[in-house]
């Protein structure tokens, strides 16, 4: 039977037991699992028997293809930032391949398979003794995984971005972001404005801000790189036992842009004690320990790149991308819910709120916040 006809007539399991057969993998079927982490992609992890009696386990991937329009240009980033880390590891640290995913490729050759109307999957290494955490629990998790983006960042700071395909356009682009949810509130097409009101002149009180970064990148004065661009701490896999940083992950959103995007990314996810969902406002707040721990493991690993400029600007990013999360949230609860999976009513804007909890959190500590970005670069460039 053609593998598209089994994931229409067969379980879950015996969809995931074809997708090994079609990326060659060796051993016994046993049974998969889903993985429910993340907001975007369908996937499974499956585990495998082994002659011998060993088993293996492998992940199994779905490219959502209404978030990512062309996945042939999101499995190319993949596909080539994934070479090069692993190139660039083997031969010039001499780092072993569990510090990097690796793809599969399926029968054919390809790193990727088609399949009529159940779109487009890949197969990746799974990277076992590691975790992921939603919420930084001590400054170890935070600076470690601070230091593995950083080290992400350098690894790829020698490819051209040009090599690169821009798989969400504007993605980063805060003034696109802002006029498309004025144009959401406008329409108000789900009728849920009255429900946010507040949240939405929070935002239009800071609409000024949104410029800043594009204006400087307009100039040439923020240099373009290949970076990360969801730097969410849930995306660094962590080792069981020292907590250390093991593999960076989710790499679909890699494109050019700025390291800035990539920091203050960082500093949303991984500085407030908060859930991005929780709805008791007073448990949001930006840890400054947290904050400390994130500059000084990222530019531990990045200094020899970033410039003083980026480095000025770095607590900012953390406000700006904040900001940008927030006017993401806000604008999806007022269309209906069509980009983020949502689990609760009013899913999406209870992650708005909190956002915006944090930007306020933020604006109150930026002082201290750029003074010890300043210190800390002093220090690490000694």
């Amino acid at each position: 039977m053609p593998l598209s006809a089994v994931f229409h007539t067969h379980s879950v399991q015996e969809q995931v037991a074809a997708l090994g057969d079609a990326f060659a993998i060796a051993g016994e079927f046993i049974h998969c699992d889903t993985i429910n982490s993340g907001h975007i992609n369908l996937t499974f992890r499956a585990t495998y028997r082994r002659e011998g009696g060993t088993t293996d386990r492998y992940i199994f991937q779905r490219v959502n293809d209404a978030v990512f329009p062309c996945p042939r240009d999101v499995m190319h980033n993949v596909e080539k930032v994934t070479n090069h880390i692993r190139w660039k590891m083997l031969r010039v640290l001499k780092t072993p391949f569990r510090q990097t995913l690796n793809l599969y490729s399926a029968r054919g050759g390809r790193k990727y398979l088609k399949l009529h109307g159940s779109g487009y999957w890949r197969c990746y290494n799974c990277i076992e003794n590691t975790y992921t955490c939603d919420v930084a629990e001590h400054p170890r998790q935070a600076y470690e995984a601070a230091k593995a983006f950083g080290a992400f960042q350098q690894l790829l700071c020698d490819m051209n971005p040009e090599d690169i395909h821009e798989t969400i356009p504007f993605f980063h682009h805060t003034r696109k972001r802002f006029d498309r949810l004025m144009e959401a509130a406008r329409k108000d097409s789900s009728g849920r404005l009255a429900s946010c009101r507040k949240e939405l002149e929070f935002i239009r009180k800071r609409e000024r801000e949104v410029d800043l970064l594009l204006n400087l990148q307009e100039k040439g004065e923020l240099p373009i790189r290949i970076v990360h661009n969801d730097t969410k701490i849930n995306n660094v896999m962590l080792d069981a036992e020292t907590d250390r940083a093991v593999c960076v992950i989710d790499l679909d959103t890699v494109m050019p842009g700025s390291v800035l995007y990539d920091f203050g990314d960082m500093v949303r996810t991984m500085t407030s004690p908060a859930a991005e969902d929780e709805e008791d406002l007073e448990k949001t707040f930006m840890r400054m320990p947290m904050f400390e721990a994130v500059v000084k493991g990222y530019l531990e690993t990045a200094k020899d790149f970033i410039t003083p400029l980026e480095v000025s600007l770095l607590p900012f990013s953390g406000k700006l991308i904040t900001l940008e999360t927030g006017i993401r949230f806000l604008t999806d609860y007022l269309e209906g819910d069509v980009y983020f999976k949502t689990e609760k009513d009013r899913h999406n804007l209870h992650r708005a709120r909190t956002q915006l909890a944090l930007v306020k959190s933020m604006e109150q500590q930026m002082p201290e916040m750029e003074k010890l970005c300043a210190d800390v670069f002093k220090a690490v460039r000694v």
